[in-house]
């Protein structure tokens, strides 16, 4: 075949050209590929100068990649044209198809415009169809949707020639192929990027797992997680070796329970009350041992995925010692540190918790005024729309106390009896107050001896002694009295000599509408009447 005919030409472009998109598709990155379509025009569609201008995300076209004159590339590399002036040019030109060809008679206008161009020097053309070099030739690229993705600028034909129906239509497959290569590269890209991504994604959540099993699994204080849902809501599902330890159970035997099921029965409340997301709360919980351990728990809600399933976190803190140091203080704070009774404030506080501000009216009985005050508290709740309870004014649990009016023995209260030691003062100035207080020992012990458990003995300071008894009628108030001065007469050894010390008691009643210092003054008047009323070789002793 003739090197020279119209056919042979065609089948070497088709060879040119289909070397040069398998070229495009090789490619590695986006970089390597906008070269590619480049260096292809160059090599396989008869063109000196090619430059691929690549619509950036702002919309402008930057020349991304130059092939054919390193004086062009390094005028023109990097440079950006307004998406403006690029519509313009591709507006105006003559149109080849899908190209765009603007003569130099029209390209005047464009000189002063900002889109990067350069111009190879030549000789005017003489004849017609030559290529002028000013002429500008476009091939615009799209991708499949039809957005514009970049423009194949192309300059100084090898034959110097305008390019015919062939070489356009060479062109025009060329940019198609060269969009789709850009396209895929982005993709690739993209892909790359966010397989890249996703790995770092899935590194940094198997760190944060191992970070948390690591936290979880050898963390000083108890950890466990447990289901927040289904039937087995509240089951423990994994616990640590500090929990384990704590409550003495091994993992195994720990996730056949809940913390219900551990929780001391006092403290179930607590636990129910306690709020699932951020939750806090302290109570005991039950060891293999069968004892319980105060702790306090910390809770919060965590998920295994983004939809999946929900879990309760626990903070187990062990706070035993806390807790008996708190003990401690309180019981320091409300009890005698010298012989360990109730103090004055604590006896105080006791026999206010009985008491209310509204005296039973005489003649009146307890159910009487039970069934009076409920249907007064039960109309003003009706009438002025307000439930009961809100009122506050009556409480249905209230025990109310009266004193016994005769010495009925079906008549009961509260009795307060009032012991003042005779002749303490005396033991003290002679031997010293560390036998005195080696007395007041002895005697809240014998006194504490003589009572029942649900009874109160009370040291209120010096030598007197209180002691609150309820449900007693008058003459076993006066019984126990008695009993309380014989178990405090007999003689005392300390340091190797004996001491005496008698007592006298006064019996006072608390009754709803006094106060807890009226109650006490007058046991304490009854107390003096009654030591008054005795001689005082009969009260001294010691």
């Amino acid at each position: 075949m003739d090197t020279d005919s119209e056919p042979y030409v065609h089948l070497a472009t088709l060879r040119q050209l289909h070397q040069s998109v398998a070229q495009l598709n090789s490619a590695r990155s986006l970089a390597d590929t906008l070269q590619a379509v480049a260096d292809g025009v160059v090599s396989g569609l008869g063109f000196e100068l090619a430059a691929v201008n690549l619509v950036r995300q702002d919309g402008d076209l930057v020349v991304a990649a130059i092939s054919g004159s390193q004086a062009a590339e390094a005028m023109m590399a990097g440079r950006v044209g307004s998406r403006a002036s690029w519509e313009r040019r591709l507006s105006m030109g003559e149109v080849w198809g899908e190209l765009r060809f603007i003569p130099y008679t029209d390209g005047w206008v464009l000189d002063e415009d900002d889109v990067p161009q350069w111009h190879h020097t030549a000789p005017a053309p003489q004849f017609a169809g030559e290529w002028h070099p000013m002429d500008r030739l476009f091939a615009p690229m799209y991708s499949p949707d039809g957005e514009l993705i970049g423009v194949i600028s192309v300059d100084k034909p090898v034959d110097g020639r305008r390019p015919g129906p062939w070489g356009c239509d060479a062109l025009q497959m060329y940019a198609f192929q060269s969009a789709v290569a850009i396209n895929n590269s982005r993709l690739r890209s993209n892909m790359q990027r966010a397989l890249v991504r996703l790995e770092r994604e899935q590194q940094a959540l198997r760190a944060s797992e191992e970070s948390f099993r690591q936290a979880f699994e050898y963390a000083p204080s108890g950890m466990a997680i447990a289901e927040m849902g289904g039937d087995e809501r509240g089951r423990l599902i994994k616990t640590n070796d500090a929990l384990c330890r704590l409550l003495g159970r091994p993992a195994s035997m720990m996730r056949r329970y809940s913390f219900s099921d551990l929780v001391h029965p006092e403290d179930v409340g607590t636990l129910l009350r306690t709020s699932a997301e951020g939750g806090r709360a302290e109570l005991r919980l039950n060891r293999r041992d069968g004892s319980y351990i105060w702790v306090s728990l910390r809770n919060s809600v965590v998920a295994d995925t983004a939809d999946g399933p929900r879990f309760l976190l626990t903070h187990v803190e062990d706070i035993e010692e806390r807790k008996r140091h708190e003990l401690q203080l309180a019981h320091r704070a409300s009890h005698d540190s010298l012989t360990g009774l109730p103090n004055s404030a604590e006896l105080r506080a006791r026999l206010s918790a009985r008491l209310c501000e509204r005296p039973l009216p005489a003649g009146t009985s307890v159910q009487d005024f039970f069934d009076a005050q409920a249907e007064t508290y039960a109309f003003a709740a009706e009438a002025f729309d307000q439930p009961q309870a809100a009122l506050g004014a009556f409480d249905n649990h209230h025990e109310h106390l009266t004193a016994p009016e005769s010495d009925d023995p079906s008549e009961k209260g509260l009795a307060v009896l009032f012991c003042d030691l005779d002749g303490f003062k005396s033991i003290n100035d002679r031997f010293g107050h560390h036998c005195g207080d080696a007395v007041l020992i002895e005697v809240a012990r014998r006194l504490a001896g003589q009572v029942r458990d649900n009874d109160t003995v009370a040291r209120l300071g010096g030598d007197e002694f209180v002691v609150l008894a309820d449900g007693l009628g008058a003459p076993d108030a006066a019984d126990l009295a008695l009993r309380l001065r014989n178990a405090i007469i007999p003689p005392i050894r300390v340091e190797g000599r004996s001491v005496r010390v008698g007592a006298s008691f006064g019996i006072g009643w608390a009754a709803c509408g006094m106060s807890a210092e009226d109650v006490l003054q007058s046991a304490d008047q009854r107390m003096y009447v009654e030591k008054r009323s005795r001689s005082k070789a009969h009260r001294r002793a010691g």
